[in-house]
């Protein structure tokens, strides 16, 4: 049985329960443990998605420094090393391209070219992330944008519509009254009585 501190509390794992974690992938115990696989030298999170190792080939650490010594590397695809999600680059580089891109068409497709990813996956680990969607990260970046149109400038909802990337004034009065609590009208009027 493997003694694992975190913090000032100890959680005691058997060789079974880390195994069963790291077959299920589960996040909560990265950082708790390591996985390490004898025969290619390498560690890695219990979350780690990579190809499962025989049972007979992992041991287990509760400590990077404690695996490292032992001679194994860090996985590159799960990054044990790092103490944020793996993903956090990922997330960042879609959240910087969804800023600078917001009043354009964008499809899962193109968002997930930009990052090097299947549409799949990139919706999978951006939602794991953020806890919403590209489309939706898009939809409220879009909003605050109209928001402050709305605010500060006289253009009419239509122009503020399509200036701020909607393709359709339907679908901006919906998500706006969404996000808002309000239409793009109602919006104006208590932001202009506020000033």
């Amino acid at each position: 049985m493997r003694t694992v501190n975190v913090l000032t509390d100890t959680i005691h794992f058997s060789f079974e329960e880390m195994w069963e974690k790291i077959m299920t992938c589960d996040r909560i115990y990265d950082g708790l443990f390591y996985t390490a696989v004898k025969t290619t030298k390498i560690y890695c999170r219990p979350s780690c998605r990579s190809r499962k190792p025989k049972m007979k080939n992992v041991e287990f650490f509760q400590d990077i420094q404690e695996v490292e010594k032992a001679g194994y590397r860090a996985c590159k695809r799960c990054k044990p090393e790092v103490e944020d999600s793996p993903h956090v680059e990922v997330v960042k580089i879609v959240i910087g391209f969804l800023l600078n891109h917001y009043k354009q068409k964008l499809e899962l497709q193109d968002i997930a070219n930009h990052v090097g990813l299947s549409p799949y996956h990139l919706e999978r680990l951006f939602k794991e992330e953020t806890q919403e969607t590209p489309r939706s990260y898009l939809e409220k970046i879009r909003i605050d944008k109209a928001a402050h149109l709305l605010k500060h400038t006289n253009l009419t909802n239509l122009e503020v519509c399509y200036e701020t990337g909607f393709q359709s004034s339907s679908n901006f009065y919906k998500v706006f009254r969404c996000l808002q609590n309000c239409s793009p009208s109602e919006y104006r009027k208590q932001k202009v009585r506020m000033r």
